[in-house]
């Protein structure tokens, strides 16, 4: 075993095969600090202080634009030096960036790699070696041993000693983890000062990639992804199949096209239940809010007087121009849609209802109220010249997928970059802490279900667009599902706080394509059922076994 040890290098010699490389990137790093000092560091040092003294409130105006003026002055002469040293800091950088390409990998990192590989394997046959020995010394242990509670004691002590060996065994691999890299980065550190944290993109990328393969971990990485990994394996089979059973390609442009057309009302949807999850909530009145919307919208677009009554009463919108007509219906579906999530988002932040409550109360008063106005009847289609001005295709593509597109940006902006989405991941996480932080929970709430219902009301006002009208209250039944479940396999997190839009929208696509999948190969449609909940089911535990895993 000595003999597999000898190339492995100690620390002191990983030092002095560096030492050569630091020394001479050192001594050109200490001309470019002494270049840059009078230059680039007093210029990043005086605009700095600019910053702060915006800030600052001990000042007057007046005394700030006279400070100010100084360090302006201050700064033009820095700038000068900056200038004139830029030529030999340039130079400087090339050379110290030409010595390590010509020697950083050759006569250090290869022979830290080399090592840690060799280290890697003395560990593990050395684990072996020591459970080898602890099974031998257990057996002989045993042998000797005729009480059943000391034969008991002793299997719990060798448990827990090739526990033991297997937790050093754990540490010496990240020990040999982290000197490599170590090593690997040491490169990018010297980069870094020479150019003042500025790397290229290739630099960027390589660095990233050494992150990856660095953090990476296979149990959390199969918590993380497994799910998809496996749908794409469905996917995959569905692809092979569909050809030998019913003698055409499913994965062809049209198909994928089919796939996002129908994919984008309902993206819709997932958006706006997306923040309801991110708040530890759901909804369960999307479907009816769905069918709520396709009914309005079918009755404000309806082609000529409406065949169908509201409450008695039957709608003549031909008076008013088709243009406004759509607009009108578009405004009609939101203001309703926003109307109930206002409702349930109330009862949820000010008397601590559970969305679940809140939401199901709604699903019931929209499915009856809908159903009673219009006595349960299809309203028939729209103006036929609606579609082609709203949702047109440019030779075989449907635009309405811009429409999704457009959301998805929308929605991604206030999660990311606004106030709000902070505040939502915030109360999402730790709604008490949040308070205590001076966050209003309550507006972050109500908050979340206006913008559901904004959502809701373009999801349904595009998805009668798209059906040509023909909107009745029965539309829709389970689509609240589809919509959430897309954002569990997603990864939006029922336990709050967590969860991305690429994800949401990740997970509309899967159960679109799925859907279209098997109902191409002819798959009965309550068999899709059994398909939607079992992806469902292990979303959801996957995701609960990444939050026990956390605490």
């Amino acid at each position: 075993m000595a003999s597999v040890k000898t190339n492995i290098l100690t620390a002191e010699q990983e030092e002095k095969l560096r030492q050569s490389i630091d020394e001479y990137v050192g001594s050109i790093q200490e001309k470019i600090d002494a270049l840059r000092a009078d230059g680039a560091d007093k210029v990043l040092e005086i605009q700095g202080n600019l910053d702060s003294l915006k800030r600052d409130r001990i000042y007057t105006q007046q005394e700030k634009d006279s400070i100010a003026a100084g360090w302006r002055k201050e700064l033009e002469k820095a700038k000068a030096v900056e200038a004139k040293n830029k030529a030999e800091v340039a130079k400087l950088v090339a050379d110290a960036e030409t010595y390590l390409k010509a020697h950083f990998n050759q006569d250090y990192f290869q022979y830290v790699a080399a090592s840690c590989k060799e280290e890697k394997a003395f560990a593990q046959e050395k684990y072996r070696a020591t459970v080898a020995q602890l099974n031998q010394e257990h057996e002989k242990t045993l042998a000797k041993l005729t009480d059943s509670h000391e034969i008991k004691d002793e299997k719990y002590v060798h448990k827990n000693r090739l526990f033991d060996a297997k937790m050093q065994l754990a540490k010496d691999l990240q020990e040999i983890k982290d000197r490599r890299h170590a090593a690997y980065e040491h490169k990018f550190h010297l980069i870094d000062l020479l150019r003042m944290s500025k790397f290229t993109f290739a630099e960027t990328m390589a660095q990233k990639v050494e992150n990856y393969r660095y953090t990476f971990n296979r149990r959390d990485f199969f918590l993380r992804n497994g799910l998809y990994l496996a749908i794409i394996v469905v996917f995959a089979a569905l692809c092979v199949i569909t050809p030998a059973v019913k003698g055409m390609q499913l994965l062809t442009v049209t198909n994928v096209l089919n796939i996002l057309q129908q994919a984008s009302p309902r993206m819709f949807l997932a958006l706006g239940v997306a923040g309801l999850i991110m708040l530890a909530g759901t909804d369960l009145s999307i479907g009816r809010m769905m069918g709520m919307g396709m009914t309005a919208a079918t009755i404000v677009m309806h082609q000529g007087i409406n065949t169908g009554s509201v409450f008695g009463h039957v709608f003549d919108f031909t008076g008013i121009p088709l243009v406004g007509r759509i607009i009108l219906a578009l405004v009609v579906c939101i203001v309703l849609c926003t109307v109930f999530t206002i409702i349930a988002g109330f009862f949820t932040a000010k008397f601590k209802m559970h969305p679940f409550i809140s939401t199901m109360a709604n699903m019931l008063v929209i499915f009856g109220l809908a159903t009673y106005a219009t006595k349960g009847v299809s309203f028939g289609g729209i103006e036929s010249t609606i579609p082609d001005m709203v949702i047109p295709k440019l030779g075989t593509f449907p635009t309405i997928i811009l429409w999704a597109a457009a959301a998805v940006a929308i929605v991604w902006f206030i999660w990311n970059k606004t106030t709000f989405g902070k505040n939502l991941y915030a109360v999402g996480g730790n709604p008490e802490a949040a308070a205590v932080s001076g966050i209003s929970v309550f507006a972050v709430t109500v908050g979340a279900f206006i913008l559901a219902g904004i959502l809701y009301g373009f999801g349904s006002w595009l998805e009668c667009i798209r059906m040509y009208g023909s909107g009745s209250a029965a539309y829709g039944q389970g689509w609240e599902m589809d919509a959430i479940a897309a954002c569990v396999v997603g990864g939006v997190s029922f336990t709050g706080g967590i969860g991305k839009i690429s994800g949401v929208v990740v997970g509309v696509f899967i159960f679109t394509a799925l859907t279209y999948a098997l109902t191409v190969l002819g798959i009965d449609a309550n068999l899709q059922f059994v398909f939607s909940g079992i992806i469902i089911l292990v979303a959801v535990t996957l995701d609960c076994l990444k939050y026990v895993q956390k605490k």
